[in-house]
């Protein structure tokens, strides 16, 4: 165990504590959603910290693929975002819903809202994110990754139990700091060790350079239809429905698209660095802490190790709450009108905190965790929320929006479901496309005909 990281994670876990502290409540509103107060740089911190959690999953694909991390987990997600601000943004903070499944249940009727806080939920039980928790606590405290998982998550869980909506608020601002502050300390060094951005462009393998990363062109289409996930992303809604105003929800995601450019010129030139300072043989999922633990001072180190927790941390809180609240909130809303709300948040926090360690345990890979959650849920979700929203003449009839939530969901399912031992799907599709392509019938066969 390195004594000087352990120190300075144990300063950043108290000042969670005192974060979690200060920002208790008890009253309903401020707890799911901060009083719809939220200002623009809070806003900003949250939701870009809530959106930038894979960070190791980043460092194991730029790693692998070099450039081409950019182009998958970085521009199709900012066009996705752009679209949101522009069209979605203030209309969901001027509606009067504090999640996606009561959208869907002022739109489409109480069916297609249960199915959608189902889908919710699978989408927000953050178990990638607790599987990179879990592997930070493993490698810097020496700890085995069942336990690691664990505590990662109690710790957590502990921290949105006391004031829900407001302590992820409080705690994101924290971890945005300390994320840019982690990358702005290692990039430069690694280019230094490097020899600049030429010698590293030219170090890494010649696959690194190329814009698919020698993948081909369906495997990072595939990421640009997945991207449309922010279009139905649950954390992106929660914190417009807490914005100050629909204008603060539209510019905080302009100026939050801004600083993930910067955040994915860090990550994906420090995952490059790191193909060429670190031995081929480095398990690609823990790239960054082994370029920290090469290059880096002890110090230094330190704070960047406590970067990446802090990276980590703000999604896996975010998520969650967001799945605890969808449980307590969404999934049996006549229950929870005649019994003590919160109540059933905290038994949702326990029940996602097992099923993410569970599923983090299983799966072990976080992009494929990624791929095939994100195929499945921006499938079925994304026309039904999409046109929610819209005037009723585009929007699904009668019970169209159930059926394509459900139809779409398992669609792509059932393809995963029938993946090849290579990997490969059938007819060379990826599940999201036969799955979207279902949901769209549904629109056309149950749009309210004109009169």
């Amino acid at each position: 165990m390195d004594v000087t990281v352990a120190a300075g994670l144990a300063v950043y876990a108290v000042a969670l504590v005192a974060l979690a502290w200060r920002s208790r409540t008890r009253e309903q509103l401020e707890y799911l959603a901060a009083g719809r107060r939220l200002t623009l740089l809070p806003f900003v911190a949250t939701l870009v910290s809530t959106w930038y959690g894979g960070v190791l999953g980043v460092g194991e694909y730029s790693f692998r693929y070099g450039i081409s991390n950019w182009l998958v987990f970085g521009l199709p997600y900012y066009v996705a975002a752009l679209l949101f601000a522009f069209v979605l943004a203030s209309r969901a903070r001027r509606s009067a819903a504090l999640s996606i499944p009561e959208q869907l249940r002022s739109a489409y009727g109480p069916a297609a809202a249960r199915i959608g806080a189902g889908l919710v939920l699978l989408l927000a039980i953050p178990a990638a994110y607790a599987l990179m928790l879990g592997d930070l606590v493993r490698i810097y405290l020496d700890m085995p990754l069942g336990w690691a998982i664990a505590c990662g998550l109690v710790f957590t869980m502990a921290c949105a139990a006391a004031g829900g909506f407001r302590t992820v608020i409080a705690s994101n601002t924290l971890q945005f700091a300390l994320m840019y502050l982690a990358f702005m300390v290692l990039l430069p060094v690694a280019l230094v060790r490097v020899g600049g951005f030429g010698a590293l462009w030219e170090g890494v393998p010649a696959t690194h350079r190329l814009w698919d990363g020698g993948l081909g062109v369906q495997a990072v289409l595939v990421w640009y239809f997945i991207a449309l996930q922010t279009l139905v992303e649950p954390t992106f809604y929660q914190r417009c429905y807490a914005a100050q105003t629909p204008a603060t929800a539209r510019r905080g995601v302009l100026v939050s698209v801004g600083l993930w450019v910067v955040f994915d010129f860090l990550t994906t030139f420090s995952g490059m660095a790191a193909r060429v300072l670190l031995p081929a043989s480095t398990d690609p999922v823990l790239a960054y802490p082994a370029l920290g633990r090469l290059i880096l001072p002890p110090l230094a180190n330190a704070l960047f190790a406590v970067g990446l927790f802090a990276t980590v941390m703000s999604t896996l809180h975010s998520y969650l709450f967001l799945a605890a609240a969808t449980i307590g909130h969404d999934l049996a809303p006549e229950l929870a009108r005649r019994v003590d709300e919160r109540r059933w948040i905290l038994a949702g926090l326990v029940l996602t905190g097992g099923a993410a360690a569970a599923l983090a345990l299983a799966l072990r890979s976080v992009v494929a965790i990624w791929h095939d959650v994100g195929s499945i849920v921006t499938a079925a979700l994304l026309l039904p929320v999409a046109t929610a929203q819209a005037p009723p003449r585009w929007r699904f009839g009668g019970r169209g929006a159930a059926v394509a939530l459900v139809l779409a969901g398992l669609t792509a399912t059932a393809w995963i479901a029938m993946r090849r031992p290579d990997g490969s799907y059938l007819l060379g599709l990826e599940p999201i496309f036969p799955a979207l392509a279902l949901s769209g019938l549904c629109w056309v066969v149950f749009r309210p005909r004109a009169t």
